[in-house]
């Protein structure tokens, strides 16, 4: 009586070996993967802080227009690394963490040192302490932020965001070496405005996120012609248009919670 033939474990074996192989390989490769996928953002978050340390290096040498344009590329770096992250779907625990101890030495330590090493610094003691109230500021800010995701509406900050006080701070030394040291004969309203970027970033005042423009939506003749004017005029004047914006900016929530308050109404924080 013949029997019907049967593999024997000998005959398997290879056959077993090569698939396992080959599936180590392939979870080998997909491990490298996702591990790049992941160091992707993140690169950028060290790149922004490598530009932080570089801007406070060429303020201890006196080339303050260097290290104020790059708090600005460390700003840019800071805003792609999330967009990064969202959109390869890498977003984890330890970038976020990265991320904020990052924007503290980016928005918090080192405008601090530069504009005390430029102007601050000759108002002694009280300049001193100035500069520290703004780092202070900064990490009570960034605090802040991390215990409100997910708590408070993505279309309001509550007070200005660290970039934007960094930019207001960095700004006055780009603007001062642009226009002939405009702020050499006024270092009070260097110290006035340390005091104010840094107050302000812990204020408790809505400020709009602008987190709902939508730019892939169409926009109008008008508003593309008015995009296309301060284009210009940021490539023409470059210091002197990024501190008006911003300065507007961390004006504009005072005027809306002053405006509802003289209107007699409740503020977006009542």
């Amino acid at each position: 009586m013949n029997h019907p033939e049967t593999e024997t474990p000998q005959q398997t074996q290879p056959e077993n070996h090569a698939h396992s192989a080959k599936h180590k390989k392939t979870s080998k490769r997909e491990l490298i993967r996702q591990r790049s996928i992941y160091a992707l953002p993140n690169s950028f978050t060290l790149a922004a802080l490598f530009a932080a340390f570089f801007a406070i290096t060429q303020s201890m040498h006196g080339r303050y227009e260097s290290a104020a344009i790059s708090v600005f590329i460390a700003m840019l770096l800071d805003g792609m690394d999330g967009r990064i992250a969202r959109f390869t779907n890498s977003q984890s625990a330890f970038g976020e963490q990265l991320d904020s101890l990052a924007d503290m030495v980016s928005f918090g330590v080192a405008p601090a040192l530069i504009v005390y090493n430029w102007q601050l610094y000759e108002f002694g003691k009280l300049g001193y302490c100035v500069a520290f109230i703004y780092c202070a500021c900064a990490a009570l800010r960034l605090a802040l932020f991390n215990t409100l995701i997910g708590k408070v509406s993505k279309k309001w900050f509550i007070g200005i965001p660290s970039p934007t006080a960094a930019a207001l701070m960095v700004g006055m030394i780009w603007l001062d070496r642009s226009y002939d040291g405009i702020f050499d004969q006024s270092s009070i309203w260097v110290l006035l405005l340390t005091l104010f970027a840094g107050l302000s970033m812990v204020v408790q005042i809505p400020f709009w996120s602008f987190k709902e423009i939508k730019l892939r939506h169409r926009i109008s003749f008008p508003r593309m012609i008015g995009m296309l004017m301060l284009i210009v005029l940021l490539v023409l004047q470059p210091a002197l248009i990024l501190f008006l914006a911003f300065f507007a900016y961390s004006l504009s929530g005072y005027v809306m919670w002053a405006w509802q308050k003289w209107q007699g109404g409740k503020t977006r924080l009542d």
